[in-house]
């Protein structure tokens, strides 16, 4: 028999070791059950440099529910930082705002709150009343933001997103994905880091009243400090989460989660893989988040998204003109433009292939000047010389750039020549391709070195254009 205090001693050392497995490792059985519900989709990234370490169904269509409204408070911030609205301005609820359904704050129509106090409600309480107010104030109307939304989104690269309303309420025709939302995170923090904090408020206090932040990992998790929760039944439960730990900022995108504890659980084990995967990497090891969660390697040929189905339907995906100035003209917001030339995002590889890059999150430049066509001088008649020996090829030779993606093979065809003629030098020793993957057009530089590409992709996004560098078979 043991003596109570050996009994005691045993039992500490018990409880110990299993808060260290807990929270040392992810349970591959709770991990399995989310990640095969069907409204199931996830995505972690570098923040700083745009690395997909993981991702699952990250293109397939989703419901955001309450994640919409990052992107509400993108515009919002956008008017702060242009002048067009101070943080002390009035926001007046209409009646139309005042008649949105819970989660809301609750203030009559005709009543008011400062643009500071609006945009606290709505990151920290997800008021969807004032979410609606928000978009009154900046657009006009609901229909005339949500314009402006989906405009906006097409302009960070977000090309599985369309917005009609302003809170995220349901409506099956307002969709995004998991990759989307990252790209939108990022955006935010990039784009205004001075408004950033909004999002990591605990905790808002109005006229007496204190609400916390439907976020618990703000509460629960050291080091996160963003962004936004949703939910309807439709979406399941849904966060978008953002932390730091040794010097690296993570973003993870959890869709469609069956239950909030299941959601922020796991959206906690994808945080501390990743972090783990990091810290790692920054000693020396080759390792992947999938690994670590013990999940197969999905092949990196940059083939159709054939990994993103689901054992259920998902949401239809729209059928999407080639921009949005429709949408804009009827609501009213006459001379604005979609992204020049009708070039869209381009798309990421397969899940977890070779570590790529997030599309780039500004808009395309405009075209640059056409160069001068060099003259071509017929050659001197002379003795047939030998044809030279065929280089032999670069066994290191094996990166790929990818500058777009189309829905028309003729568009395909002619950004290739565009690109050839405006990044000549960056791609003189690289053979383009054009590749159909599910319907789409995809235009890549192929058997290049890895320096060669980033090298050549630093020269895109400096002029503002999308790509994306990985490694091919």
């Amino acid at each position: 028999m043991f003596s109570p205090a050996r009994r005691i001693a045993l039992a500490l050392l018990l409880t110990f070791s299993t808060l260290v497995t807990t929270f040392t490792s992810v349970p591959a059985p709770a991990h399995a059950a989310i990640v095969d519900s069907p409204k199931y989709a996830a995505i972690v990234v570098d923040a700083s440099t745009g690395e997909v370490l993981y991702a699952r169904r990250a293109d397939s269509p989703r419901y955001p529910a309450s994640i919409t409204k990052i992107m509400t408070l993108y515009l919002v911030f956008d008017a702060l930082s242009t002048g067009k609205l101070k943080p002390d301005d009035r926001v007046v609820v209409s009646p139309r705002a005042a008649a949105q359904a819970p989660s809301k704050l609750g203030l009559a129509a005709g009543d008011s709150l400062t643009v500071d106090d609006a945009i606290r409600a709505v990151a920290v309480k997800s008021a969807n009343d004032i979410a609606v107010a928000l978009a009154e104030k900046v657009g006009g109307t609901e229909a005339r933001f949500a314009a402006m939304m989906t405009l906006k989104a097409q302009e960070l690269g977000m090309t599985n997103s369309r917005f009609v309303n302003a809170n995220g309420l349901p409506d099956s025709r307002q969709l995004t994905s998991a990759r989307d939302i990252a790209i939108l995170s990022r955006a935010v923090m990039r784009d205004f880091p001075q408004y950033y904090p909004y999002f990591s408020q605990k905790y808002f206090t109005f006229r007496g009243q204190e609400m916390r932040n439907h976020n618990g990992l703000l509460l629960r998790m050291p080091g996160v400090d963003g962004l936004k929760t949703g939910f309807t039944n439709a979406s399941g439960y849904n966060l978008a989460a953002s932390g730091v730990r040794d010097g690296h900022r993570l973003i993870t995108v959890v869709l469609g989660g069956p239950t909030i504890a299941a959601r922020d659980t796991h959206v906690a084990d994808l945080l501390n893989v990743g972090f783990d995967v990091m810290r790692r990497r920054d000693h020396g090891e080759t390792i992947t988040v999938a690994q670590s969660l013990f999940e197969p390697q999905i092949p990196s040929a940059p083939v159709a998204y054939a990994a993103n189905t689901t054992t259920a339907p998902a949401p239809a995906a729209p059928a999407r003109p080639r921009d949005y100035t429709a949408d804009l003209n009827a609501s009213g917001l006459r001379g604005a433009q979609p992204a020049r030339g009708g070039m869209r995002p381009v798309e990421n590889p397969p899940e977890e292939s070779q570590p790529v890059v997030l599309a780039s999150l500004a808009p395309v430049d405009p075209a640059q000047p056409s160069r001068p066509a060099a003259t071509r001088v017929a050659p001197t008649p002379a003795r047939a010389k030998p044809a030279p020996a065929k280089p032999k090829r670069d066994p290191n030779a094996v990166w790929v750039v990818q500058v777009g993606s189309f829905r028309a093979r003729s568009d395909a065809n002619s950004w290739v020549k565009e690109v050839k003629r405006r990044f000549a030098e960056h791609f003189a020793h690289a053979r383009s391709d054009i590749l159909n993957a599910g319907g789409r057009y995809r235009v890549r530089y192929v058997d290049m070195t890895q320096a060669a590409a980033k090298s050549a992709c630093a020269a895109l996004k400096k002029k503002k254009l999308d790509c994306l560098v990985f490694k091919g078979d």
